[in-house]
């Protein structure tokens, strides 16, 4: 703290020399660009070494990384928004006066240039800078070590250092709004309407998850924050719509590990007329157009890993792949069987002598079977305890047309047929309810005014929620939640840095 302190105070010193100079550090004029330093760096590879382009002028702004001093001269590099270029600054090119205000910059200050491209005698694409311009003062120094910093954590406090000194992380955030702009242009190209719904509700649903509470003044009123959109989008089913999605906020009141974060977002897509093999299909296409837009086609390395988005993807039952993985066949188990197995487990579970023989088998198959699912693949058949808004198979109404798409051994995506029965559904509710009394904090609540929405008619569909997080951790090869989250949340620091100017 002392460290940084000092330099503080030397940086307060320049900003006052620069003042007594004439020179506002913070401008409120704009500053016209013309060109990026992609554009120019591309556009100048032919040059020659040593080759001026004096006809061509180029107007640019950034922040500068580094500076070379050489007496009467420097050197330096800019960064914006497409990558660094290196700028050239000469005392009989912009004046004794604007050079002695160059004297006194640091990195991390942002200036914008004016001048033309050549290329060094040693190759470098560059900028001869004719006049510059203050933009803003950096009072605080960038790292020096980036990478090597052992509290691995500052790097999500202070994202937008991460941002500045990290290329490799700008461009996750870059891809990921690719891959969102991808999934929307499909689903708006399929007739899909986007379409935006609560955030705040007066009775948590469309999941089974802790949800936060919060309080409206006016009304006196309780209100969760959504954990899902879902009964919300089905609504809109019953109203006419036919196609719609939601690409936004989620927030669940639990955990925070590599995969979990208390806010994330969630793509939710419901298609009338559907069933959950549309909406499987509507899935593949979905992560095919997302992995495309990352870059890389169909085919993605995530470390040593080569993922393969080319549809079809595999589909297997559950209680399958709880036999075929996981070593149990659930037929041939008792419930005391898989109640001794889930102790052998990690598995932290509440009130085991409540659960069914079907979401005991569902419990095992979270902990034997889902992390060793690396090729995208639909998991299919949920039982129905565990699957309370989807439809029940007429051939085994034990078991739901639901899916859960998984990848790495991540879940990536849920979706079945929506259950469009008004009575049937309320049974599901009742069943939850009395899973809250027992003192699941998961439990749905039971809403009515969802139940009334579905008296009036919802046709057959089928609906799909897709982690866009957890997908893009995939895309970007991010080994944690948080590095494709811009602002994570994070746990206040005791020693929180802070700035004293006086």
């Amino acid at each position: 703290m002392a460290e940084q302190n000092e330099f503080l105070k030397v940086r307060l010193e320049k900003l006052k020399a620069l003042k007594e100079k004439g020179i506002n550090p913070y401008p409120s004029a704009a500053f016209e660009i013309t060109h990026h330093s992609k554009d120019v760096l591309e556009k100048h590879q032919g040059l020659q070494a040593g080759e001026h382009r004096e006809d061509e002028k180029v107007s640019m702004a950034g922040r500068l990384m580094t500076i070379r001093d050489m007496g009467k001269s420097c050197f330096a590099h800019v960064q914006d928004a497409q990558g660094r270029i290196q700028v050239y600054v000469r005392k009989d090119s912009v004046g004794e006066k604007a050079y002695e205000v160059f004297k006194l910059l640091d990195l991390g200050d942002i200036i914008g240039i004016k001048g033309f491209p050549f290329k060094t005698k040693t190759g470098e694409v560059s900028v001869h800078v004719q006049s510059f311009e203050v933009l803003s003062k950096s009072l605080h120094p960038l790292p020096e070590k980036w990478h090597g910093l052992t509290d691995v954590e500052a790097r999500y406090r202070n994202r937008y250092v991460d941002l500045i000194v990290n290329e490799d992380v700008r461009k996750t955030f870059e891809t990921r709004s690719r891959v969102v702009a991808a999934i929307r242009q499909y689903l708006d190209k399929n007739s899909f309407l986007e379409v935006e719904t609560p955030m705040m509700h007066p009775i948590p649903g469309g999941a089974a998850a802790k949800p936060f509470v919060t309080h409206h003044n006016a009304l006196d009123m309780q209100l969760f924050l959504r954990i899902a959109p879902e009964l919300y989008l089905k609504r809109l089913l019953v109203g006419g719509f036919e196609r719609v999605y939601e690409i936004n906020r989620n927030f669940r009141n639990e955990g925070i590990s590599i995969k979990h974060n208390p806010e994330f977002t969630m793509l939710e897509a419901y298609q009338a007329y559907g069933n959950n093999d549309s909406v499987m299909a509507l899935t593949e296409q979905l992560l095919s157009e997302a992995a495309k837009a990352a870059g890389q086609g169909n085919k993605i390395m995530v470390g040593e890993t080569e993922l393969d988005f080319t549809p079809p993807f595999k589909r297997l039952p559950l209680l399958n792949a709880l036999k075929e993985i996981g070593g149990i066949d659930y037929d041939s188990v008792s419930v005391d069987d898989l109640k001794k197995r889930i102790k052998t487990t990690d598995a932290q579970v509440k009130h085991m002598d409540s659960l069914s023989k079907a979401e005991l088998a569902y419990l095992l198959f979270g902990e034997l079977v889902e992390g060793k699912l690396i090729q995208p693949t639909f998991i299919t058949d949920f039982p129905v305890e565990v699957s309370p808004l989807a439809k029940a198979r007429v051939d085994k109404p034990e078991l739901t047309e639901r899916f859960e798409l998984f990848c790495l051994g991540r879940e990536i995506a849920n979706g079945f047929s929506e259950l469009n029965d008004p009575v049937d559904q309320r049974r599901r509710f009742e069943k939850q309810v009395e899973l809250r009394k027992a003192g699941d904090e998961e439990g749905m609540y039971l809403d009515e005014d969802f139940i009334l929405a579905l008296s009036y008619g919802m046709p057959p569909a089928g609906g799909v929620g897709i982690g866009i997080d957890r997908l893009l951790m995939l895309l970007s090869n991010s080994p944690s939640i948080r590095d494709v989250i811009l602002f994570p949340l994070m746990r206040p620091r005791d020693d929180e840095e802070k700035m004293i100017f006086e």
